[in-house]
């Protein structure tokens, strides 16, 4: 076999979890592939005989491709204001797809991939390493820059940072239980209903929209969130279950074409954050064929 052949089997073999770490780090799909494709161009222009150990490698590159994705991104969007919901992964409500389970396995919900994006880039970069790749902090630390201990420190700190948002409830069930009366409520104008399944400090995450669905960026609070959730009802687009992230979201569609993706995140037995994908350039570009009418 020769060295290209070699390098393209053996690349194949690690994409899943090269799109894994991608995903993670960068929150967006589209970019994820750019950097693992990134990753293999830097793969055939190296030297095969100076890599000892192929998959370190590679996660070493693609890790460097997105921590610089991620201070080019921080510098354009400091001009933004508005929330920004990372690429959901969708699949079927009914069905699972081994491509899709493996980006969102490890309970990467959209949940903690917006809390993901408030960390910076070095943060991010070692808490995904090391505390969902299970990566030693002396082959994270030369991608950032810092000594194994100060990576640590690193991590730690980006870990206190996320230890604030909720942890999602793990029945699956119990979860959708809980959406379809949201979903029921907000269609009958049931404003009390709603307010049982939100929690009272329930988060309403809305990012881009097309003309004429005029939503506020951000909700806080039952009462707010239960008003917009009866209002988006009131405009009676077509809409199907799925998973977002692995947890259960819903797709609407508006003569054919996805309006909006919305995940739920669940704890304590309620709605404690919705983040909704609105922007139509961005929607086009996710995989919704699981869920297309």
């Amino acid at each position: 076999m020769n060295t290209q052949a070699w390098q393209a089997e053996h690349f194949e073999a690690q994409r899943p979890r090269l799109r894994a770490v991608a995903y993670r780090m960068l929150g967006s799909v589209s970019e994820a592939e750019d950097a693992v494709q990134e990753a293999w161009l830097r793969l055939t222009r190296s030297r095969e005989e100076t890599i000892e150990n192929l998959a370190a490698w590679l996660t070493t590159v693609v890790g460097r491709i997105c921590i610089d994705m991620l201070r080019a991104r921080q510098g354009r969007r400091e001009e933004l204001n508005d929330p920004h919901v990372p690429d959901p992964i969708v699949t079927a409500a009914d069905a699972a797809d081994p491509e899709s389970e493996a980006l969102t396995a490890d309970s990467v919900g959209l949940a903690l991939l917006v809390v993901l994006e408030t960390l910076s880039p070095a943060e991010r970069l070692a808490f995904v390493l090391h505390d969902i790749f299970d990566l030693p902090f002396d082959q994270i630390a030369p991608i950032v820059d810092r000594t194994p201990q100060a990576t640590r420190q690193i991590a730690s700190r980006a870990r206190r940072r996320l230890s604030v948002s909720a942890t999602p409830d793990t029945d699956l069930a119990e979860q959708w239980e809980l959406v379809e009366a949201f979903l029921a409520a907000a269609r009958d104008g049931e404003f009390s209903a709603l307010l049982e399944v939100l929690d009272p400090d329930v988060v309403r995450r809305f990012d881009g929209g097309p003309p004429g669905l005029d939503l506020p960026p951000l909700l806080r609070g039952a009462h707010a969130v239960a008003s917009s959730a009866i209002s988006f009802a009131k405009l009676g687009v077509e809409g199907r279950r799925a998973l977002v992230n692995g947890a259960p979201g819903f797709v609407t569609f508006a003569a054919g074409r996805p309006l909006t993706v919305l995940g739920f995140t669940i704890a304590r037995g309620r709605i404690v954050e919705m983040n909704v994908l609105a922007d139509p350039e961005r929607l086009r570009r996710l995989d919704l064929t699981a869920v297309t009418p």
